[in-house]
């Protein structure tokens, strides 16, 4: 299949890539999404200690710049650029190959057609470098800034038949990226002045799950467990299989693994309960306001409270006036709506 090919490259420097070292990259990058959770839950006890606010909504209040918000390893994202480039790609640009000379320069402007919060330049920085690692982007703002629809927002230029056959790649991946992060930022927005932390969830797009939660860290908000290794949640079926939520925390803290335990409460009666295990953070699942409410003054901080489960923009400051410590919303990156941006080329110098 065309697909599977290599991804032509439109510079004179040759490409190797060393599957051991592609390898090693992915086991840092896990190695590294776990010892962010486990700092961050550190975080937390220390702040409750402390008796001060949380420590973690101080960060996310804090990084709204690039600078400031960890990034995901170099070779996930690559990775997942190439496979994005091969898919598109495939033999190669037929349209770009036959109409643009190989010397060919171009400069492009990326504008901005909406209002938001830009994620995903330094992304399109690597598509274009995969393709020539001549190719110059110019970023006008940074990662994690509010621009206004007719901003410029970044200028690219170097080789044409580079820059053209990357364009749509580029593209796609930053208004799916700044898309995330605009709705992130309008629902920290929305708990300004309380305690709650915003959180994203695992419904993400297959394969772009390192990129969505980026952007989610992009937009204010903070990310939730990676996958199914770097934290134990026990859910209702869990519950179910193994006859009950003692039973399943048992489990769990017996096998030695060192992760941090969520639970998942649907009532105030399955929230006492919970209170009395070694855990350490219960979902509130599907409350009304007014169970959530009480659901905090039982727990009188005892163990940190989520509130899950249909989390809108219109619900989520409601949610936040009752006390929970975290809100987690699958929505900030289910159903986004990508920020548009377009890019203009012109004949470069």
């Amino acid at each position: 299949m065309g697909h599977n090919k290599a991804i032509p490259r439109y510079d004179t420097m040759p490409i190797v890539f060393v599957k051991r070292v592609e390898e090693d990259g992915q086991r840092i990058g896990l190695i590294v999404h776990i010892l962010v959770q486990w700092a961050s839950e550190l975080l937390q006890t220390l702040s409750q200690i402390k008796g001060t606010s949380h420590m973690a909504k101080q960060l996310s209040d804090e990084s709204t710049g690039s600078d400031s918000i960890l990034e995901p390893n170099i070779d996930e994202i690559d990775a997942i650029i190439r496979n994005a480039l091969a898919e598109d790609v495939g033999d190669g640009d037929v349209t770009t190959l036959n109409t643009i000379p190989a010397e060919a320069r171009v400069e492009g402007r990326f504008l901005a057609k909406a209002n938001g919060v830009i994620a995903g330049l330094k992304v399109a920085e690597r598509v274009f470098r995969q393709l020539d690692p001549q190719v110059e982007l110019e970023m006008l703002v940074g990662d994690g800034e509010m621009v206004e629809r007719g901003d410029m927002v970044a200028v690219v230029r170097g080789n044409g038949r580079a820059i053209l056959t990357g364009e749509r790649t580029a593209l796609n991946l930053m208004q799916r990226m700044s898309g995330i992060a605009t709705q992130t930022r309008r629902f920290v927005d929305a708990v300004t002045g309380t305690q709650a932390v915003i959180l994203d969830t695992r419904k993400t797009a297959p394969g772009l799950r390192v990129l969505d939660k980026w952007a989610v860290r992009l937009g204010g908000g903070q990310n939730h467990r990676f996958g199914l290794y770097d934290m134990a949640m026990i859910k209702d079926n869990h519950i179910a299989a193994v006859g009950g939520l003692s039973e399943a925390v048992k489990r769990i803290r017996a096998s030695g693994a060192i992760v941090p335990i969520e639970v998942e409460v649907t009532d105030l009666e399955q929230l006492r309960e919970a209170l009395a295990l070694p855990i350490d953070r219960i979902m509130l699942d599907n409350m009304a306001v007014a169970e959530m409410r009480e659901a905090v003054a039982i727990t009188a901080g005892r163990i940190p409270l989520e509130a899950s489960g249909n989390v809108s923009l219109e619900t989520v400051a409601a949610i936040a006036s009752t006390g929970v410590d975290y809100i987690s919303s699958g929505s900030l990156t289910h159903s986004v709506t990508a920020l548009d941006i377009s890019l203009e080329l012109s004949a470069g110098r």
